[in-house]
């Protein structure tokens, strides 16, 4: 291999995984390069950018105000300018670009844009202010903290659910570190609520942080609190921990916190103090700490997520929710519960889910467990007028589809040989594969097709023959 082609293949491996949008144009104006990470960025797909015009491309721009035309008129450079704009996905996107001329010829130039996202670091500082507002106003509200969620709000008589009710509940009779386990949807934060609310430390806070949330640098002056000075804008400000002094902090998504940041907290599980972000003062506190994780705790040790030792630290109690799909008789009892709900709140007048769809709910795997159930639920009662019975024209085509259709309880033998070919059978089956992948990728065709393992063009021309269109 010559090495003008490794550095060209060196080249190409950067460009394609820098953390930043790259896109380039000719002295036409016509985009020769265009990065995934700015295909990600814009909503754009590559292959709809590529040959094309800056002002074709992007519309609402004009020569003044793109600053790629600018760069290709003047020849000059334009560095770190902020640009705020909505990508074709109508969400707002904040970036920092620097738009660099370079020379094709003695006498035409193009012009190389890279495009750094700040639209998280903006979000971030937003939410840490709001944060910041809600602390300051915790120490007259403490008691507003606590949530009303019991051991009573838990539905289901399933076996194993209720062992798992009742490990808990002695759980809260003790002050020491729980580790709850469960996917996502399974209720981990209501059983957080419950321990706390039947324990002896009801009456103080019970307080809540995602860790997925905020980066580490942010959720460690959240967790431990501020001094004055300890960075930018920062102000004596009092942490979660002590926040919670003498009630419950509930750690969410363990997993992502930063590997230092759980040294820390290790420390001050360790130790029972706690140091504010810039300060020299050990504070002690009295918090029971009560983690969450909706991956298995080993499978997150092995990729180095979870530090072993906070993990035995925290798996004093370990609690594990079982998942709606391994509890299939407490799905009536559910869909019961969020009608009543939901017939309150939309003022409908709902009795039950049709004989087809209970049969159907029965079958379904629920991935997304019991907040799924939920979800699905109150869309049907926002659609049903002036009926009783929960019908699946009541839901929406997506759930008829993946639900409804894949609980048909018929043998495949009278499918296939009574009512369709075998031909048949597989387009159904393909177009319910093709609607949930498109479904699950927002409608973006190339991630779609590559979740399918298919090309692009492959997965146009079956959207176009099964008249798949976006809702």
């Amino acid at each position: 291999m010559g090495i003008n082609i490794i550095y060209k293949s060196i080249l190409e491996a950067i460009i394609e995984n820098i953390n930043a949008g790259i896109h380039v144009v000719n002295h036409e104006s016509k985009t020769i390069f265009y990065n995934k990470f700015m295909s990600e960025l814009e909503g754009l797909d590559i292959n709809e950018v590529m040959g094309k015009g800056i002002l074709e491309i992007f519309p609402f721009l004009t020569e003044e105000t793109s600053t790629i035309l600018t760069v290709l008129k003047t020849k000059k450079p334009i560095y770190l300018k902020n640009q705020t704009y909505l990508n074709t996905y109508g969400k707002q996107i904040n970036t920092i670009n620097s738009t660099i001329p370079f020379k094709i010829s003695p006498t035409k130039y193009g012009a190389l844009e890279i495009a750094k996202d700040i639209t998280k670091e903006k979000e971030l500082l937003r939410k840490l202010e709001i944060l910041q507002q809600e602390l300051a106003s915790n120490d007259s509200n403490k008691n507003q903290q606590v949530k009303g969620y019991t051991f009573k709000c838990i539905i289901g008589e399933d076996d194993e659910l209720l062992n798992t009710i009742s490990y808990a509940k002695a759980a809260s009779k003790s002050s020491s570190t729980v580790f709850i386990f469960g996917e996502t949807g399974t209720g981990k934060e209501l059983f957080a609520q419950s321990i706390h609310n039947e324990s002896d430390r009801q009456n103080k806070p019970f307080i809540a942080q995602n860790c997925a949330a905020l980066p580490e640098t942010l959720l460690e002056g959240i967790l431990f609190g501020t001094t004055k000075g300890s960075f930018t804008g920062a102000i004596n400000r009092p942490g979660l921990f002590e926040q919670a002094n003498g009630g419950t902090l509930l750690l969410d998504e363990i997993n992502s916190m930063g590997l230092s940041l759980q040294a820390k907290l290790l420390r001050v599980l360790q130790e029972g103090f706690i140091r504010r972000l810039g300060g020299l003062a050990d504070i002690p506190c009295d918090v029971r700490i009560i983690a969450t994780t909706n991956e298995e705790p080993t499978k997150a040790i092995e990729r180095n997520a979870l530090r072993k030792d906070l993990y035995y630290r925290l798996n004093v109690i370990n609690i594990r929710i079982p998942p709606l799909r391994n509890r299939k008789k407490d799905i009536p009892l559910l869909a019961e519960h969020f009608i009543k709900k939901y017939n309150i709140g939309l003022q409908k007048d709902v009795w039950d889910l049709s004989k087809e769809v209970k049969n159907s709910f029965v079958q379904y795997d629920w991935p997304g467990n019991v907040r799924e159930l939920e979800n699905i639920i109150e869309s049907a009662m926002n659609m049903i007028e002036n009926e009783h019975i929960l019908k699946p024209k009541h839901f929406s085509s997506r759930i008829k589809d993946v639900i409804i259709k894949s609980g048909d309880t018929q043998d495949m033998k009278i499918l296939v040989s009574e009512k369709n070919t075998l031909n048949n059978v597989l387009d159904n089956i393909e177009k319910e594969l093709i609607i949930k992948s498109l479904d699950e990728s927002s409608f973006n065709i190339t991630k779609a097709a590559k979740k399918l393992g298919i090309k692009r063009q492959n997965l146009q021309h079956k959207i176009k023959k099964h008249g798949i269109e976006r809702e």
